[in-house]
This record gives C-alpha cells, structure tokens and sequence, in this order.
C-alpha cells in the first residue's frame, strides 16, 4: 500500500516523518518478529532511536528535546507502532515517563536529568498502579515516609512497563492521609537502595517490552527528587495520561494500519475459485471497514492532539482517541486474521502477533471502561 497521506505543519516535521519511516524499515522491521518471539528487550534500539532525536519530540528544545508539536510526535509513534507496537509502547511510556521531571520539575532538577533522558541515553518507567489500585489509583498504599535528607519507601508497584530495564522510576507515593490529596511523586534512580525489580509478567503480548512488579523495602530516595510539592503527585500523575492516552491511541492505529497493510497485500495475492480473494465483495467490504475506521480513529487522536498543542482542554478528547483508536485496533486485527484464515493463525505472518497486541491496548493508560467514563463525566458533570 502507499504510505499514510499526511498533513504535517512544517518540512522539519515532513523530514521527521521520513526518517522515522527509515528507521522503521531498516532497523526496526528486521528485528521486531524474532526479537518478539524471544521475549528480548530492544534496549539499543531506544538508544538509536534517541540519537535519531525521536524520543523527546514533543518537549522544549531547551531541555534537550525536539520542540515539535504533539501532532507530530504522535504521527512519528504511529509509524512506530506500525512496525512494532513493543517498542512503539516503550517510546510513548518513556515519554510519559519524562513529563513528570519536564513539566513539574525545578531547574535544577531538569538540568540534571532531562538532557540524558529526552536523548535516549536513559530509560524511564512509571509507577502508579497497584496490585490493589489499578483504576482506583487514588487508593494507592505504597508510602514514603520522609527521614532526614532520605523519603523511606514500602509498598509494591504493579505493571511498571521497562521494569527491570529502566534507570529511572516515577514513583506515586503516599506521604499524607488518604485520597489524591495525599500522594506525591518521586523519582527514583534504579541503584536506589530497596527498590528491587520483580521478574518480568508472562505475556501473551508485547513480550519483548517487559512489564514487572516493583518492590520497594525500605528503598531511600533522596529528598531532593520530590517532583514539586507533596501532595501533588496524583495532580501530576493525571495529567500526564491525558498525553499518554494519547500516545497509546497512536500505536493503536499503527498496529491497526499495519494489519490492513498484511490483509490487502495478502488478499490480492490469495486465489480461491481462480481469482484473488480480494475480489469478492465479502473481502472488499471487510478491507473498506477496516481502513474506515482506521481514517476515523487517526483523525480523532489528531484532533485531540490539536486541541493539546493550541493549550486548550481535551482529556475527554484524549480519552475518545485512547478508546475508539484500540477498540479499532482490536477489531482490525481480528479481522486480519479471518481475511488471512488459516494462515492468520499461525506464526508465519505477523497477524496473530498484531492480534496480541491490540489486546492490551485496551486495558492500559486507563481500561477503555474508564475512557467511557471520563467522556460520560464531561457531558453530565461538567
């Protein structure tokens, strides 16, 4: 198929897009099947990819990043996404995991670590769910306790995508009462004393992006990587998913334009009654439906996206994008899978593998049940 038509608001962004596409096909495809199938973290291609400049696209120049607009930055994770949602996932949580120290850090504190993260040479994680508290994360039980110069931490971090593999943690912890009033957000070194890695959860997709518990026993984190004020951790921790649904929207439509991509090649290529498959109506009007709402789901994330970059509010939106684009994505890829038939079920094409991975896009960066009810609020309590 020809590639995505896009509409991309400078020729730096154009280039971007080029290089990401390069990227993609010379480094990325080649490795991402066999790499997958190995449960094997990619970690040297983080590093390329933020010598490319890519994974820091979206934060100030200053800092060390690319100053593009997130419209941008999402079309670059799409494409991504396009070639391997594991790593795609990997870039938009490190993202996500940077915003915490971009946004709400001190000077100081951006200085020190910013540069080293925006450009690849680090690798975040963030911490906010628990065994107990997935959607509930107000609920939140692991504690800091401040002990001169140190916070003391106990308590038990679920899901930590790069678990294991990061060099830095956001952690939400409680350092007052209950409620979001009482959390505040931490960054941790991976040498922090007591902060010990779980072995990585068995997946039945996205295995080479690891996701492990955090376990955290008496681990002393300095005092001086508080991210703003106590009690703002759960402020912090909010705003930066309404970026990460946003993140996760984009892979999603990268896995789901991949497998159109499989399912069209595969259908004009498959003969059954003497002709291409791709000739009856029954294929046509799958393949029509599924590059239909692949249009509709980009150009929500898009819009969103927009909204975003001219500093308007759009967490509903960013919820919208995040739930139609991976409902899509996983109707997309079951869908791949019946135009394949057999053949999309075994390991021989990567439409079982795109089918694995739509899953999850569903529950994390907020279950899509959450997403409805973000958007249900908005209307009725606004």
């Amino acid at each position: 198929m020809r590639p995505v038509v896009r509409s991309l608001p400078t020729p730096e962004a154009e280039a971007l897009l080029e290089l990401t596409r390069d990227l993609v096909e010379h480094e990325v495809l080649p490795r991402a099947g066999e790499m997958e199938s190995r449960s094997e973290f990619p970690r040297e291609l983080f590093r390329t990819l933020g010598k490319a400049g890519l994974l820091g696209l979206a934060y100030p120049e200053q800092d060390g990043g690319g100053g593009q607009p997130y419209e941008v930055y999402l079309q670059v994770l799409e494409e991504l996404g396009r070639g391997w949602a594991g790593l795609a996932v990997g870039v938009s949580v490190h993202t996500l995991s940077c915003f915490p120290l971009a946004q709400w850090g001190s000077d100081e504190q951006r200085e020190r670590w910013l540069p080293d993260l925006l450009g690849g040479e680090l690798l975040g994680a963030y911490c906010l769910s628990e065994a107990a508290s997935g959607s509930d994360a107000a609920a939140l039980t692991t504690r800091a306790v401040r002990d001169g110069d140190d916070y003391v931490v106990d308590g038990a971090k679920a899901w930590v995508t790069h678990g294991g593999h990061a060099d830095f943690y956001n952690l939400m912890v409680r350092t007052g009462g209950p409620g979001p009033a009482g959390i505040s957000c931490l960054f941790a070194d991976k040498h922090t004393p007591g902060l010990l890695p779980q072995p990585p959860e068995k997946k039945m997709g996205m295995r080479s992006s690891p996701t492990a518990t955090i376990l955290l026993e008496g681990a002393r984190v300095p005092a001086d990587r508080l991210i703003a004020a106590e009690g703002e951790g759960f402020r912090i921790a909010m705003s930066a998913l309404d970026g990460g649904r946003l993140g996760i929207a984009a892979v999603a439509v990268g896995v789901a334009q991949a497998a159109l991509e499989l399912s069209v090649s595969y259908a004009k290529e498959r003969k059954q009654f003497g002709k291409a498959i791709a000739s009856f109506q029954g294929v046509e009007f799958m393949l029509a439906d599924m590059a239909t709402q692949i249009e509709a789901a980009r150009a929500l994330y898009l819009t969103a996206a927009r909204l975003k970059d001219a500093g308007r509010p759009y967490g509903p939106q960013a919820s919208m994008a995040k739930l139609f684009a991976t409902d899509t994505a996983m109707k997309v890829t079951t869908d791949a899978i019946q135009v394949l038939g057999g053949a999309g079920f075994v390991e021989d094409f990567a439409a079982e593998r795109y089918f694995r991975e739509a899953k999850v896009m569903q529950i994390f960066e907020g279950t899509n049940q959450v997403q409805r009810l973000v958007v249900g609020r908005s209307l009725t309590r606004g």
